[in-house]
């Protein structure tokens, strides 16, 4: 970032083939929207590009970027509040629902297992994408980009404790929307560390 600062806008491009997959998998994961998330990364990258004097070394380039990341995600998901909100309470795909039969299908163990795990991550995707944004930031942060509570703070600029009290609710509220789905036929839910396991792949 201090090359582009200087002048090096050769420096520049090589921000942008470093950090444009990471800044597109971010905002996909608090949209929910493929194309919304591209131009999400686009709007990023035009701030960093506009705004380069505003960086101070001081802080992390990383930081910096993901926090207007985060800002153009979050005015997004005001602009959508004007269309229904995705309920919290509403049942999820294979949930309390007749099952579709896939055609063709392939009675196989391996594949059907394969299906399964896609269904989950899809339905962990819709519910985290039907969370709060404030409890959807911190989750996405946290449990999807693997950032350290300090790193989040830094992002929110708010302290770590109110991260922590975010993340953990935000937790709650996904526990309860996958208990049904991961639950057993007839038995117990299953342990909510295979819906957190899901968060990192998602």
């Amino acid at each position: 970032m201090r090359l582009f600062q200087e002048g090096d806008e050769e420096a520049f491009q090589e921000l942008v083939r470093r950090f444009k997959e990471p800044i597109v998998s971010f905002a996909m994961r608090m949209l929910n929207d493929r194309e919304k998330a591209v131009d999400v990364a686009q709007e990023t990258f035009i701030n960093v590009f506009t705004h380069a004097d505003s960086y101070r070394p001081v802080a992390s380039f990383t930081g910096w970027l993901y926090r207007i990341a985060y800002n153009l995600a979050i005015n997004e998901i005001r602009r959508q509040k004007r269309q229904p909100a995705v309920s919290l309470d509403a049942p999820v795909a294979g949930q309390n629902a007749e099952a579709r039969p896939l055609e063709p299908r392939d009675e196989s163990e391996g594949i059907e297992q394969q299906l399964l795990q896609h269904e989950l991550r899809e339905n962990v995707r819709r519910c985290v994408a039907a969370l709060p944004a404030r409890y959807r930031g911190a989750i996405v942060m946290k449990d999807m980009e693997g950032m350290t509570f300090e790193e989040i703070a830094a992002i929110l600029r708010c302290p770590e404790s109110t991260v922590k009290s975010r993340v953990m609710r935000g937790r709650r509220m996904l526990r309860r929307r996958l208990e049904a789905y991961l639950a057993p036929a007839g038995g117990e839910p299953a342990p909510s560390r295979l819906a957190a396991r899901h968060l990192t792949r998602s």
